[in-house]
């Protein structure tokens, strides 16, 4: 029933997906080690021939495309997603002209200006990009990001009076403002101009600024909800050149060139986890593309010292670069991220990823420590609540968002963690959500609903700020919101989808090269999840205390290695260790790649008894 030729896997290996599929569960599990029932993914088989044929693609790639959705009338733009297929009309976007014209007058003018960016990964690529183009330009462009601990998110009056003392009069805000109406009240009573580009949700009118640049707005017309602020900025900076090509402020041959930028746009777009279709798609595959040339110094001064040197994947956006470039905001000094990836100074680059390398080993560390504690508390409230809310004044604000990501996956509800630095003043929260269930609206639900001093976010995440004692009430007030929700999403939540069973024989460098076929993979287009059915754990260690490297087994005698990430405390890295149990085991296929030798591996998505 399985494949028995690992040259001819893309054909077998789907047919035999077909088989195992009787009805039920896929190969039988209802329940795996950690609470999930495995399904396979649909796919009609005339729109996998004619995907295969048109676009010559091995079969295996044309079966995950049309079980993604892909079909004929996209599936060219999807295969090779360029920016000038989808790349939008800038003026599509509510505010957008008037933001170009803003901006290009201080260019034009040399008028002190500003960028107040978030201090996540998010906010520092996009203040880069904004510092880059400026610099292009031939103009110098502050850079202010609050410190998460003394101002919290966003713009404050107090971070626009600094700026007025420093003699700015032109602030952009990028990843914030959308929702700071206060602050930006106060701004114009300072004199200053302001233009948001954000992508937050919004429920009501725009706070009063110049210009409010945000594909979720409610009167914008763009289309461009996904996109992130790193994603909103680089087609404002379209609009800018668009802008001055029109007034002839600098000759067309001179103009920076955005390419140069897609980088830093796909980066944040990874790191904000937007789903991987449209626009968002072809800024991330032309976004890998710069970064293999190796032309940031500040992210390949990263890059190098994480080891992952000549490595370009959406994997070291989202797990090797990113976390890094968080550490300076979570940790340390917030402008760090935005310093190091707009900086052209080698030995700066250098001396700025050294010091984030460092901040990341204090962040893990203080992650690792509020972890161990907060899980305790966590599965206690999910039998409580729908909504899971665990906190304490001593868990730094820097690793809640981390630690809210971990305790959903574990627990399979939306999660918010609280942080703080006393318990007399208020608590900042960071939650993360599951599939289908929109935090960041209820969020703003609640806030409006006067239980939060601040708040906000989208649908897979949300940040907010609360006091201690309202806290109880907030978590009845997202628990009765989001009931229906999580009711309605409850089994895509718990479920699993595997797109093929197989033999360890077909898991080879072959596959990997027909799945890149049809990558760049992530948020809205899902890596692969093979099944390997019935394999044995012929060998298990832990790696660096929480990692399990391991060997896995079939019947035939066929090998090969893998690793699961931060299992040593779950159900999967204790049934590892076990070794010589047999399983099925759920996997995601990986190009290793070390000293020269490229293999192929596995990492661990789930397992399951056999038999």
């Amino acid at each position: 029933m399985l494949a028995h030729d690992a040259q001819r896997f893309g054909h077998q290996i789907m047919s035999a997906a077909l088989k195992l599929q009787t009805g039920g569960a896929f190969l039988g599990v209802e329940r795996s080690l950690t609470g999930r029932r495995w399904r396979t993914r649909d796919a009609d088989i005339g729109l996998v021939e004619a995907l295969r044929r048109r676009f010559s693609l091995p079969e295996v790639a044309a079966r995950l495309l049309a079980a993604r959705g892909v079909g004929l009338e996209n599936a060219e733009t999807f295969l090779d997603p360029t920016l000038k297929a989808l790349f939008p009309d800038p003026s599509s976007f509510r505010d957008m002209d008037e933001a170009a014209r803003v901006i290009e007058d201080a260019i034009v003018s040399g008028r002190p200006s500003a960028v107040l960016a978030d201090y996540d990964v998010d906010g520092g690529s996009s203040g880069a990009q904004l510092v880059r183009y400026f610099r292009a330009r031939g103009r110098q462009l502050k850079i202010y990001v609050p410190d998460r601990m003394k101002e919290g998110y966003g713009p404050s009056a107090l971070a626009f009076e600094r700026l007025k003392a420093d003699g700015v009069e032109l602030v952009i805000t990028v990843d914030c403002g959308a929702a700071a109406e206060g602050p930006l009240n106060a701004a114009a009573e300072l004199g200053l101009d302001v233009v948001v580009l954000d992508h937050h949700l919004m429920s009501g009118p725009p706070p009063k600024a110049r210009a409010v640049v945000n594909p979720n707005r409610i009167d914008c017309t763009s289309g461009q909800g996904d996109l992130t602020a790193a994603g909103v900025v680089l087609v404002t900076l379209a609009a800018v050149n668009r802008e001055a090509r029109k007034r002839g402020s600098i000759g067309a041959n001179n103009l920076p060139d955005l390419m140069q930028l897609l980088d830093l746009a796909a980066i944040g777009t990874v790191c904000d986890v937007a789903p991987l279709t449209g626009f968002n798609r072809a800024i991330v595959a032309q976004g890998l593309k710069i970064l293999r040339n190796g032309k940031n110094i500040g992210m390949a001064a990263l890059a190098e010292n994480a080891g992952r040197k000549g490595q370009a994947t959406v994997y070291d956006f989202g797990f090797i670069l990113g976390p890094r470039i968080n550490a300076g905001g979570r940790v340390g000094d917030a402008s760090l991220a935005t310093r190091l990836l707009s900086t052209e100074d080698p030995e700066e680059a250098r001396e700025l990823a050294a010091t984030l390398e460092a901040l990341n080993q204090e962040r893990r560390q203080r992650e690792a420590e509020m972890l161990a504690e907060a899980e305790t508390a966590a599965l206690a409230e999910a039998e409580k609540h729908a909504v899971v809310i665990v906190g304490s004044h001593r868990w730094h604000p820097g690793v809640i968002g981390i630690a809210a990501g971990r305790l959903k996956d574990r627990l399979m509800k939306p999660t918010i963690v609280l942080g703080g630095v006393s318990e007399h003043e208020p608590a900042k929260g960071s939650g993360r959500s599951t599939p289908g269930v929109n935090l960041g609206a209820a969020v703003a639900a609640a806030k409006e609903a006067r239980l939060l001093i601040n708040g906000g976010g989208h649908a897979m995440a949300a940040g907010l700020t609360v006091e201690w004692d309202k806290v109880e009430a907030l978590k009845d007030f997202l628990s009765d919101r989001l009931a229906g929700e999580m009711a309605a999403a409850a089994g895509e939540a718990r479920a699993l989808s595997v797109d093929a069973a197989g033999a360890i024989g077909a898991m080879d460098l072959s596959l990997l090269d027909a799945l890149e076929r049809i990558g760049p993979f992530g948020q809205g287009h899902p890596e692969p999840v093979f099944a390997l059915p019935d394999v044995r754990v012929c060998f298990a260690k832990l790696v660096k205390e929480e990692h399990v490297r391991f060997t896995l087994e079939d019947a035939r005698g066929a090998r090969i290695s893998g690793i699961a990430f931060r299992a040593m405390k779950s159900p999967l890295g204790e049934a590892l260790m076990k070794r010589d149990a047999t399983y099925h085991a759920a996997v995601r296929l990986k190009r290793n790649e070390w000293n020269g030798n490229v293999r192929a591996e596995v990492e661990i998505v789930d397992l399951a008894a056999a038999g």
